[in-house]
């Protein structure tokens, strides 16, 4: 079985996803884990991507776990090391982004790495240092109303030099332009500064296409997932269909949704207006003990019943002024908590009742419900929009295998819900 080549850490289960799906769809074989594995890698990839539920824990816990992660790719032979978080930079600061890179940086004995969540793809770009989000400034995309990361500032060099010790610094877009030699000269001259760290502008896939050859000999890479369209071929590696081939799907379809995003808001209203069936929780009834699981379970399994039988969702999504009532009910992490406990509970009782085409949505969602439904490993396949794939897996209550989807909850156009199967469908026949 030969190595893997790059070896990934990625601080969400969506967003590694999210990079897996890009470095499919560039050549990449790709296998993504849940959590750290026990043993060896039991699969042939270019790539393995490590998928942690890190980005909103203590910092100290978010650097335990990477640097565990960190550990077992070198064990497997990787080249290179790719610390991925989310396209909208979304921390604290207190972290974890600051934190964990530095810890990987002590680690691997290197004192310089690029970090930039530019993904032009999904309209998320840098130009000056400053990141935007569509038209507009990150702060202004309604990111600033994140529950549990609230982002109020779109500087990148201000928000990591806030969560480090090192200095951070900028290679911007006049010098991205103009290539590898240009970029690998500001590298020079920012480290005999004494910079650690810098972000990079990126406006277009072309940025990020000049941006890959300068980082072929960092140690290190930090960002979101948009600087994978041009890893694979540092490696000689050239887009494959193959890379992304999964097994036939089958079984029933469902869709659970614990985002609060606009995006997902917004499809969770498209699948409605489509005539999608639906089931709204109300999180208060979950806080009381009342079976709200059971009831959603019940709900679903008579909209399944027949054939064929259309996709359900089962949502908690809400507006942010519905978010901070319940919060202030529950405090925030009890309220995210508990609905993602709720959520990953229906999951599993999905598919139990024979869902074996299931789509998430919500980072911290989907986590939870990759551990319910006690999943180990995804095979990468095709993507929906960008950022999302379809993935495979075995789990415990569904030995058979299941089509998966982690979508986080920014990503995808307003009609992902009803798209996501049909071209699921279309790959099938």
């Amino acid at each position: 079985m030969t190595r893997p080549l790059l070896g990934c850490i990625a601080d969400d289960f969506t967003g590694a996803t999210d990079l897996a799906n890009n470095l499919v769809r560039n050549g990449m074989r790709t296998v993504q884990t849940i959590g750290v594995p026990d043993g060896p890698l039991d699969a042939t990839a270019d790539a393995v991507v490590v998928a942690l539920k890190s980005r909103t824990v203590p910092a100290a816990e978010a650097v335990e776990q990477s640097l565990a992660a960190l550990r077992w790719l070198q064990a497997q032979g990787v080249q290179q090391i790719y610390f991925k978080y989310c396209s909208t930079f979304d921390s604290t600061p207190a972290g974890n982004i600051g934190p964990v890179t530095e810890a990987l940086m002590d680690a691997l004995g290197t004192d310089f790495t690029i970090a930039t969540p530019a993904f032009p793809d999904n309209k998320r770009t840098v130009f000056k240092g400053y990141l935007f989000a569509g038209e507009g400034l990150l702060n202004e995309s309604g990111m600033q109303n994140h529950p549990l990361t609230p982002m109020t500032d779109a500087n990148l060099v201000r928000v990591l030099q806030a969560q480090t010790r090192r200095r951070v610094g900028l290679i911007d877009h006049t010098v991205v332009a103009q290539g590898e030699a240009a970029i690998r000269a500001r590298i020079a001259e920012l480290k005999s500064q004494g910079v650690a760290m810098a972000i990079v502008d990126a406006v277009s896939n072309a940025d990020l296409l000049r941006l890959a050859p300068a980082l072929k000999d960092l140690p290190l890479l930090t960002a979101g997932s948009g600087v994978a369209i041009g890893l694979p071929g540092n490696f000689g590696l050239t887009p494959s269909p193959q890379t992304a081939e999964l097994p036939p799907a089958r079984g029933r379809r469902a869709i659970v949704s614990g985002s609060c995003s606009v995006a997902t808001n917004g499809q969770v209203a498209d699948f409605i207006a489509r005539g999608g069936q639906a089931l709204a929780l109300n999180p208060l009834r979950m806080a009381a003990g009342e079976p709200v699981a059971a009831e959603a379970l019940a709900w679903a399994a008579g909209q399944l019943a027949g054939a064929p039988a259309a996709p359900v969702l089962i949502y908690s999504t809400a507006e942010p002024e519905a978010v901070r009532a319940i919060q202030g009910r529950l405090g925030v992490e009890e309220a995210g908590a508990m609905v993602e406990r709720g959520i990953a509970a229906i999951a599993k009782g999905l598919v139990e009742q024979g869902v074996g085409q299931l789509l998430v949505a919500g980072g911290e969602t989907s986590g939870a419900c990759v551990q319910a439904l006690g999943i180990a490993q995804l095979h990468i396949g095709a993507q929906i929009d960008p950022g999302v794939p379809w993935c495979h897996a075995v789990s415990p209550v569904a030995a058979q295998g299941l089509h998966l989807t982690l979508k986080s909850g920014n990503f995808g156009t307003p009609d992902f819900f009803t798209k996501a199967f049909g071209l699921l469908a279309e790959d099938a026949a």
